[in-house]
């Protein structure tokens, strides 16, 4: 083959399209930019932004520096019961339901009764035949008085024997003694009469004491008998305590106890009413110690009676109890606004705090005051409240802040 014929083999580059590597070139370049200027950006708003530590406002109470120990219990009633009938029946009333006030000797549920009624009134009617029977008695001694001492004339006057005298005498003594069993006959009969009068009354089911019913275990219809053995029998129509009898009862560890004593006082706070606080004293402590829990029960009454007898505190429920070192005043007593004092800063010669509000500081002038415990107590905050902790010298209001980032 002619040397031109092998030039002409060889291949032309010179038509072979690049554009396409250069679009990918340029597009790698176009993302690289944007992670650079996406990274500036968040770089630069970054720097303006504080990162912070936060506390919240909380409530605290001056008797709090007097308080020697703190324990947990529940409000309990000293004096309940299990409400029940000695008859045994159909439950054909029931008048009261969870929640009802009643008072002592209320009825407040009822029997069926209509047998022991029925002996009830014939036992009535033997007492009636039983007095009609010493009105009998009574005359047939009065007819045998009168021919006893009618007898006794005539044998005076030699009309009559002695036997007819020792007849009439015998009539008599035995008036007497029907009369005597006659009344007894009527002492009988009353005394059966009030013992079905006493039948019917166990029919009625009446309350105890004053009191709250707590639970209702029976309804109409049900069969209640005095010790429930009977298949679907209630042995207790509804369950009650008296809430003038609300005392708490805590477990102290027995290596606490030097620090307790009956007639100590006390601050209660119930879980249901955390912003109220109830002023109690030890009333005694149980004279056994728990083995389990090493403990020993203490039991602390309301002392005002009123506020423990309302309908806003229950039995059974969660207490605090704190054991003070002395009584506290009215005043004492009182909530009081507190931060952790780290919290509180100066600008220009205030009292200041930053609240963070929506990512940014804001500057709140306060006045501070005595110390609680760990807290200082302050005001122009409300409780709840997140507020800087330690805000740094260079802090303004206004400025972006975010929490810090724990790892």
């Amino acid at each position: 083959m002619p040397e031109n014929d092998i030039a002409k083999l060889r291949l032309d580059r010179t038509h072979i399209d690049i554009a396409p590597r250069r679009r990918r070139r340029r597009w790698v370049w176009i993302a690289v930019s944007v992670v650079l200027v996406a990274a500036g950006i968040w770089f630069a708003a970054s720097k303006g932004v504080t990162e912070v530590e936060t506390v919240s406002v909380t409530t605290a109470y001056p008797y709090q520096a007097f308080t020697l120990l703190n324990a947990t219990g529940y409000v309990v009633a000293q004096r309940k019961a299990a409400v029940s009938s000695k008859a045994t029946g159909r439950l054909e009333w029931l008048g009261v339901q969870e929640g009802s006030a009643v008072k002592e000797n209320e009825v407040i549920a009822r029997l069926e009764s209509r047998d022991v009624r029925a002996q009830a009134d014939q036992a009535l009617a033997q007492v009636s035949v039983a007095q009609a029977g010493i009105g009998q008695a009574q005359a047939e001694l009065g007819d045998a008085d009168l021919a006893y001492r009618r007898a006794r004339d005539l044998l005076a006057q030699k009309f009559v024997s002695q036997s007819a005298v020792d007849t009439a005498q015998a009539r008599y003594n035995r008036a007497v003694a029907a009369l005597a069993s006659a009344r007894a006959q009527h002492v009988a009969a009353q005394a059966a009469a009030r013992a079905a009068q006493v039948a019917v009354e166990q029919t009625l089911i009446r309350a105890p004491f004053d009191g709250v019913v707590l639970t209702k275990s029976a309804n109409v219809g049900d069969i209640v008998t005095p010790f429930s053995s009977a298949v679907d029998s209630k042995g207790a129509v509804v369950s009650m305590a008296d809430m003038a009898t609300l005392e708490v009862e805590a477990d102290v560890s027995e290596s606490n106890l030097a620090k307790i004593r009956p007639g100590q006082p006390c601050e209660i706070q119930l879980d249901a009413l955390p912003d109220r606080r109830f002023r109690g004293e030890v009333s005694r402590l149980v004279p056994t110690v728990d083995r389990a829990k090493a403990s020993v029960l203490t039991k602390v009454k309301f002392v005002d009676r009123d506020v423990a007898g309302s309908a806003r505190v229950l039995p059974e429920m969660s207490a605090k109890i704190a054991f003070l070192e002395r009584a506290v005043g009215e005043a004492e007593r009182q909530p009081r606004i507190a931060i952790n004092p780290d919290a509180v800063t100066e600008r220009n010669g205030t009292p200041v705090v930053f609240l963070m509000q929506e990512g940014k500081a804001q500057m709140v002038a306060v006045k501070t005051g005595a110390r609680l415990g760990d807290n200082v107590v302050v005001e122009g905050v409300k409780p709840g409240d997140k507020v800087v902790l330690k805000p740094a010298p260079k802090l303004q209001d206004g400025a972006a802040i975010r929490l810090v980032q724990k790892s």
